[in-house]
């Protein structure tokens, strides 16, 4: 198959339409590598985001349930948040399993990273592995923050999976990932 080279376009002007702490969009006048204008690209800037695969010493799976308003419906997920201006994304995952769920410790490594939509936003999200992990302390959530902490088996995470229960692709992606690279006999 032969391939034929891409070329990235060239900004020609670029508006930012709203900034604020959870929604920033930009608006791009693109001059294409083919010498049209795209008059509208739509950017959506966000901050890294981890997430986090936890297992306990004994094997199960620390997972969080939270509301989601975009579909209007209590999630289960992997512990997941931002990562904060100038903080490493590894740090930024052992904050957010203490503060979302109690659990530290443990063999950390990263899985992936990962992109939620390259066409049109701007981040990366780092996904850990932690094995090992033990409870600790407590959560210590945000005023908005509304978390249950629950651990799963192998087989009750997959059957959650294989149901379609899990609509984040973000956290299904290190979790196939994990279950293709750990499967069992």
């Amino acid at each position: 198959m032969e391939h034929h080279e891409i070329r990235r376009p060239r900004i020609l002007e670029s508006e930012y339409l709203i900034r604020r702490p959870w929604l920033t969009a930009r608006r791009d006048k693109l001059l294409m590598p083919n010498g049209n204008i795209n008059p509208e690209f739509y950017v959506l800037e966000y901050p890294s985001w981890v997430n986090i695969t936890a297992l306990t010493e004994d094997g199960r799976f620390v997972m969080v349930r939270q509301y989601r308003h975009g579909l209007d419906m209590i999630s289960t997920e992997l512990c997941a948040g931002v990562v904060e201006d100038g903080e490493d994304p590894l740090d930024a995952a052992k904050r957010e399993l203490l503060e979302e769920t109690g659990y530290t410790g443990g063999q950390w490594s990263l899985q992936c990273v990962i992109s939620g939509n390259p066409s049109t936003t701007n981040n990366l999200t780092y996904c850990y592995l932690a094995e090992g992990v033990i409870p600790t302390g407590t959560q210590h959530l945000d005023a908005t923050e509304d978390i249950e902490v629950l651990t799963l088996s192998r087989e009750e995470l997959l059957d959650l999976m294989m149901a379609d229960e899990m609509k984040q692709s973000l956290m299904l992606a290190p979790l196939w990932r994990y279950f293709y690279l750990n499967k069992t006999e």
